[in-house]
């Protein structure tokens, strides 16, 4: 999986879980799930997220990079 795939797979699952949480432990969970929608879009306009330099270091690959190596003869 890519980089970008990881990404929007984490943001889902805190949204949702956050949600969850929201709704059945207590209300104050909203707030990160705030969090997480900034650092969205903070992340689309500026096309930097931490996570993502995260995911890197952990050795997943860029979209172009995977795509790259696939396609050299």
């Amino acid at each position: 999986m890519t980089v970008e795939r990881y990404l929007r797979l984490i943001a889902g699952t805190f949204v949702l879980g956050t949600l969850l949480l929201g709704y059945y432990v207590s209300p104050y969970w909203f707030l990160f799930t705030g969090f997480v929608s900034l650092n969205l879009i903070q992340s689309a306009l500026t096309n930097w997220c931490p996570m993502m330099n995260i995911l890197r270091w952990l050795g997943a690959k860029d979209e172009g990079s995977s795509n790259a190596a696939s396609h050299q003869v």
